[in-house]
């Protein structure tokens, strides 16, 4: 899996979503911009991701995974 490819799969599958996907391999750093964060905590936020990874890392094709995930008035914040 690339990092195009770990984009593409979270970005369809995370609703309103913005992703930011680099690494090779199989360990991906991830950054999530997306409303549908808006009221969870970091954890549930995480689970999220994770849950739409699960496929990939269960066949091992990704095997780590470092992520930031932030509601869009979070993202303006930090910019």
């Amino acid at each position: 899996m690339n990092s195009n490819e770990v984009q593409k799969l979270l970005e369809s599958s995370i609703p309103n979503s913005t992703v930011i996907a680099e690494g090779e391999g199989c360990n991906f750093q991830v950054s999530v911009v997306s409303t549908a964060f808006e009221g969870l905590s970091t954890v549930k936020r995480q689970q999220l991701v994770y849950s739409h990874l699960q496929e990939a890392i269960s066949s091992g094709a990704i095997h780590a995974v470092t992520m930031k995930t932030l509601t869009p008035d979070q993202d303006k914040a930090k910019n």
